[in-house]
């Protein structure tokens, strides 16, 4: 394309090449295509998340492909194994240190219900906690299971707005910490 091409018909010539929208949507979709994961993995699942990171799936294709293991460079926590009740207050910190918009996704049964462990030491979720926004379920979970939740991530940032996004959380987070009230006994 020369620019004899541009002064015969600019709207033509320049229509394939360039998309105008509002901010919000470019914002979205940034977003949605550049997601930086802080894998917590305590268990089996990490492995699958291990996996899920190499060649053979290539995470790297929904551009998640840079694991970031400070929760200040991190906009996504993948939650894998089991929590404990002394990790929990370790892995609520993690979040609570990440930038906003932060995101949660629940990899495996024992992130999120538990799994097998129905024991007095281990927390039956991690909703229970955080604000989970994807739950994948198995034991452990496939790697393809993992990359349909990253899939499953993306489209909900791509159509969802960042107030909508606010909104959200809060609304989670108090029903977390009224859900998590300490009993006063008098």
């Amino acid at each position: 394309m020369g620019l004899s091409d541009l002064s015969k018909a600019p709207g033509q010539a320049l229509g394939d090449m360039l998309q105008l929208g509002n901010i919000e949507s470019v914002i979205q979709w940034g977003r949605g295509n550049s997601l930086w994961p802080f894998p917590f993995a305590t268990a089996c699942c990490g492995i699958e998340y291990m996996s899920t990171a190499c060649s053979d799936y290539d995470i790297a294709r929904f551009g998640a492909e840079r694991p970031s293991f400070s929760p200040r460079q991190a906009d996504m926590i993948l939650v894998l194994g089991t929590i404990t009740y002394k990790m929990a207050p370790v892995l609520r910190q993690i979040y609570d240190q990440m930038a906003e918009p932060k995101f949660v996704i629940s990899v495996g049964a024992c992130a999120s219900s538990g799994g097998m462990f129905n024991t007095y030491g281990v927390l039956q979720g991690v909703d229970r906690i955080l604000p989970v926004d994807i739950y994948v379920p198995g034991c452990p979970p496939r790697p393809e299971a993992i990359l349909d939740a990253l899939v499953k991530l993306q489209t909900k940032l791509k159509t969802q707005g960042l107030e909508a996004r606010r909104q959200e959380v809060m609304q989670k987070i108090q029903e977390l910490n009224e859900r998590n009230k300490p009993l006063v006994v008098r």
